[in-house]
Formats: C-alpha cells, structure tokens, sequence
C-alpha cells in the first residue's frame, strides 16, 4: 500500500460533499474515480494533493513517493518550446550523465579507500541511469511528444503560441517523463484525438507505478482500470475490475439494495397496520402489545430509497414524420480555408434509420462537413442533397442556438410557441430543470447545462434526420448513459461527431472515418471499427496504403511515399530509437576497448608479475569485458542490419 484515504470528510457550507471516505492505493493500481458531476471527484484529487484541506480523516502516503497531478486548469511556462519544456522533465539525466563522466575522471587519479568510494558512488549512479533509461531519454521524449498528437516540425514550437488545448497535452507530456510513483489525472482526455488517447491507454496500462483518474470517457477508463472508486451522495464505494465490471456489479448491488428497501416498506406497512388494529381493539392488553410493537418499529434503521438516476431523466425521442429512404447524398464536397485545404471530392450517402458516427483527427475537418450539411456554412465545390420529407434537427457543440441573455423557459416557450406550458415544463423535467431552475439565465449555466437545454429543443422539434456535434461534452456519466438509450431507440437518422468511443460504440450502426482527406465506411460499431480499421481502409483506398510487393530494390523514399501518416510517425519514431540506441552502443564498445586496453596493459606490466591475486582479479575482468564487447557487437550488427 502507498496510498491510504481514511475517513476524508469534506463539506462548503451546509453542502456535504465528501463523507467518511476510505480507499487504498496499491504500487500498480490503475485506479478511476466515477459519479455524477458535483460529487466531489475534483475535490478528492485536491485533497490527496494537499491543496485542499479534509474538513476530518487523513489521506497517508509511503515513504518517498512521489506524486504528480493534472488539473484541468493548468500552468504552462511560455517562454519554452514543446521540445524543451518535455526536456525539462528529464533534465536530472544529463545532470546525472555529466556526475558520472566526472566521476571516472576522478577514479583515474584515486586510490584505496578513496577509490573504493568513488566506485560505490559511480555504481549506484550507472545503476541508476540505466534504471531511468538514461540511455534513450530523448527517444522516450519523442515518443511521448509524437504520442499525444505533436509532430517533429511542432518540437520547436514556443508555447506562448498554442492553443489553451494543446498547452494542457504539453503539461501531460511533461507529466509523464517525470515517471512520478503516482500519476494524478483530472480529465486527461479532454483535449486529446482518438489515436492520443489510445496511445495513453496504452502508456497508463503498462505504467510501472499507480494511476488515479477521473474521467467521463468510460471506454478509456475502462481499458486502463483494475479498480473503480464511485462517489455517490457523498459516500465512496469501491469495485475491483474494471468499468464494464463495475457497471455489472453497480446494477447488481442498486437491485439489491432496492429490493432491501421495498422488502423493508413492506415489513413497517405491515407492522402499522398491526398496531392499527390492536389500538382499535381499546383493551390493555392490546393496546400494550401495539406500545411495544411501536418501540420496536421506532428502533428499526431505515434504509433510504435508493436513488437510481437514470429514472429521473427519461429522453424519449420519436421524429413527428418520416422521411423517404435516401436521406441524405454527398458528392464531390471540398472545403478549404485560406491555403488550408480540409478536404476535396468527398462523397457519403446515409439512409432512413441509419445512425451514423463521423470519426477522425482533430481538426480533419468533421466539424465542418457537419456544418456544411446544415447549410451553416458554404461549400466549395459538390453537392449535396436531402431526401424527401427530411428535416434537420442539428445540435451545436458551441450551442449558438441558445440565446444567452434568456432564462431557460424562456429559450424553450419563445421556440416553441403554440406549446403550452406544462408540457415545456414536463420536458424540462426530463432534462432534470425542475422548479425555479427553468428560470435560470442561459448565461449562468455550466457546458453541460446549455447541452441538456439544446438537447430538450432538439426532442420538441419535428425532426427526423438528427445531426449531432459532440453531444455528450460535458455531460456527467449517468446522462450519457440516459442519452444512448434515449437515441438506440430512435427510428429516425442520425449522423452525430463524437470522441466518445464508448457512446459510439453503444449507438452506431455505422462508423464513417475522416482519414488522409479521405472517408471510409465501418458497417458496425467502434469495437469493429478497431477491429478492421486498417485492412478495410486499404480496401477501399489502395492507393493510400503501403505496398506490401514493393520490390525489394526499390528506395526507401518509394515507400516511404506510400505510408498513410499514422505509420509514418510510428516508422520516424521506431527509425529514432534504433539510431539513439546504436548510438549508445558505439559508445559502450568504445569505453569496454579502452578498458580491455587498460586490463590488459595492467596484466602485461612486469610490476604485477608476481601478484597472482591481481593477475586473476584483472583477468576475471578481461573476461567480463569481453563478453560484454561480444554482446555489444551482435547486437549492433543487428540493429545496423
């Protein structure tokens, strides 16, 4: 155990928002913290932190154990470039390189005791080193600058000029290469494509340390949990598994506990209305037993009713009309911005009843052909066409259909105004607006707030063909949840963006993905979309993918042409880390020569012709020194090959 919470209680007010909270964190824990939002997630991270202060209980940590924490909010130093800022985290290795390259020059001149103490230094130093790949650091910087989306030409990149986004990716790059005992996430996925969060997925599984995180992104939570902490009304459970087992045993245990209290109703009702009866009878006796029947029920510890929240937001969404089959046909589309060009020759049909999710990199323009589609913005070249009868109901991620400066009843009533207004405030409801909260200003609300707002106009409106721009942003877990349902049962047509491949996965019936400028189709989910990504895109576009029967004497720069971008960057990092090792090589062959030279310089001196004890140490020595010069030249032979 490195970790202990023990009985953390915290409270702003009269508003309890942590409650005898108790958890252990063991060395390779890879922990999630899941609830509602408002449960205290954030504030638990805090406290573990030390930057707030429990109200009682104390959070205990082993001895030399280091953390490291990502905020959502976080300071970035900008007068530093990505490539730096990244170095800095590892700036103890060359410090620790130059301590060492010291050292052996002081062991030339040293002898006896003082030799000894250098040697014991400079041992737990290499040891140390090697431990911390001192060897290939700058590989490992590349490889965690190229994982979280940055490419070789944004290495020299001064921070001062990124967005607020990709400042957040450099303080989780910064993170990482620190290699703390634990890593502390507060929503790392927030500001990362699909391919960083994978490769995340992949770094936090194998981290050799424990993770804490918090995250909406129940796909990415649940490919790196072995442990899931749940805040719920204050108190902390705890499932060893991950987030699929979790939401098993959640069901399990919320059925349970349900069953528990109606069991429990039924008992009291039972007893009441015995001790009804007995009062009517007007005896001593009875009214006697109906006493101690009263003290007993008084004694009774009453379960509370379990809260299950996916009953308190029901979305059901239905179109008013139908439309034809063909919904809605592309052809040729192009769209540039200034010398930017996003994409050209785009061609996607959808039809009645498909739900459709359009995938890709971060600003591969998915967004756009959203917006094209719903006339928000001009095209350049191509067509596109709706079929009969289609409306569109579009909801916008930046919710410019809202209008700030109105309360919430008022968006909805002056929207809709043949409606009456108990069903706006039924439907309200259903978005968990209840009483004076539908008269709150549009500007006072949260991002995930204005979404249910947007979300409830768009189920009041006679759409049937429903475009959908991240409709899960900012949306705690239980309303994603309660939106999937609400749109897995949706007879009309859907075509939405998300980065949420679990909400994906539960609702598509197709998967659309906007690669090297060009779409490819899934007929599936995202787990088949996974699944068949690369052997179904080289399907549809050979001309993109590498060719496997390149003759062999072909030059590189010929195949290097024919890798799509992603292998690319995986050929440019795996081609640094070969030459950052065969590096090192050359240097250790180059150090174990001269010492083989020294070794055996010192067994051919006359001085030592009748030490036998050091003519056996040194040719114990030579020996080693050989076998590791051997092994140093197979394996740079090899890599050379």
């Amino acid at each position: 155990m490195i970790l202990a919470c023990q009985n953390i209680t915290k409270a702003y007010g009269e508003n309890v928002i942590l409650k005898d909270v108790s958890f252990n964190i063991e060395k390779n824990d890879k922990c999630a913290i899941v609830g509602v939002n408002g449960a205290g997630k954030t504030t638990l991270l805090r406290i573990i932190m030390g930057i707030e202060s429990a109200d009682s209980g104390n959070v205990s940590l082993s001895k030399f154990i280091r953390l490291g924490y990502l905020s959502q909010t976080q300071d970035t130093e900008l007068d530093n470039t990505i490539y730096g800022a990244m170095k800095d985290a590892k700036k103890y290795i060359p410090e620790m390189e130059q301590r060492i390259r010291e050292l052996e020059k002081e062991m030339e001149n040293k002898s006896g005791d003082e030799l000894e103490s250098i040697m014991e230094t400079y041992n737990r130093l290499t040891t140390n080193f090697e431990r911390e790949n001192g060897y290939a650091y700058e590989s490992e910087i590349a490889g965690v600058i190229n994982g979280l989306g940055f490419t070789e030409e944004d290495y020299d990149r001064s921070i001062a000029t990124l967005s607020g986004g990709q400042k957040m990716r450099v303080a989780l790059g910064k993170l990482l290469l620190s290699h703390p005992d634990i890593i502390i996430l507060d929503e790392p996925t927030n500001h990362l494509d699909m391919n960083s969060i994978k490769w995340l997925e992949g770094f936090l599984a194998s981290y050799n340390g424990a993770v804490i995180v918090v995250s909406h992104d129940r796909y990415f939570i649940d490919k790196i949990s072995n442990k899931i902490l749940e805040i719920d009304q204050t108190k902390a459970s705890i499932y060893n598994g991950s987030y699929s087992y979790y939401r098993e045993e959640r069901a399990k245990k919320r059925r349970a506990e349900l069953q528990a209290y109606m069991k429990q109703q039924a008992e009291i009702q039972h007893q009441e209305e015995v001790i009804t009866k007995l009062k009517q009878f007007n005896r001593e006796k009875s009214i006697k037993r109906a006493e101690s029947r009263e003290k007993k029920l008084d004694k009774i510890e009453r379960i509370e009713k379990p809260i299950e929240l996916n009953n308190e937001m029901r979305l059901k969404l239905e179109p008013v009309c139908e439309s034809g089959n063909d919904v809605l046909l592309v052809e040729n589309l192009a769209k540039s911005y200034d010398d930017n060009k996003l994409f050209e020759n785009l061609n996607m049909d959808i039809k009645r009843g498909e739900h459709v999710a359009l995938i890709g990199g971060n600003g591969t323009g998915k967004t756009t052909i959203l917006k094209l589609i719903n006339r928000s913005i001009p095209k350049d070249e191509g067509t596109i066409s709706l079929g009969t009868k289609v409306r569109i109901g579009y909801f916008d991620q930046e919710h410019h259909d809202l209008n700030v400066n109105k309360t919430i009843f008022e968006e909805m009533s002056d929207s809709f105004p043949d409606m009456n207004n108990t069903r706006i405030r039924n439907v309200l409801a259903a978005f968990l607006f209840t009483g004076d909260d539908v008269f709150k200003t549009i500007s006072d609300l949260s991002g995930g707030e204005r979404g249910r707002v947007s979300l409830a106009k768009l189920m009041l409106s006679p759409a049937n063909f429903l475009i959908l721009d991240e409709p899960t942003n900012h949306l705690d877990i239980p309303s994603k949840e309660i939106l999937e349902d609400a749109l897995k049962d949706y007879t009309g047509t859907i075509l939405y963006v998300s980065h949420d491949r679990y909400f994906i996965n539960k609702t598509a019936t197709r998967i659309i993905e906007l690669r090297e400028k060009v779409l490819t189709n899934y007929i599936g989910n995202f787990d088949y979309y996974e699944e068949k990504r690369d052997d179904i895109f080289s399907v549809q576009h050979p001309d993109l993918m590498s060719m496997a029967d390149v003759s062999s004497d072909k030059t590189d720069n010929v195949k290097e042409s024919r890798l799509t971008y992603e292998q690319q960057k995986a050929e440019n990092a795996r081609q640094r880390k070969l030459s950052n090792r065969i590096r090192n090589l050359e240097k250790s062959i180059s150090e174990t020569e001269e010492e083989l030279q020294e070794i055996e310089k010192a067994i051919n001196d006359p001085a030592n012709g009748t030490n036998m004890e050091l003519l056996m140490e040194l040719s114990k020595k030579k020996e080693e020194a050989d076998q590791r010069l051997l092994e140093y030249y197979s394996e740079w032979d090899e890599l050379q090959e």
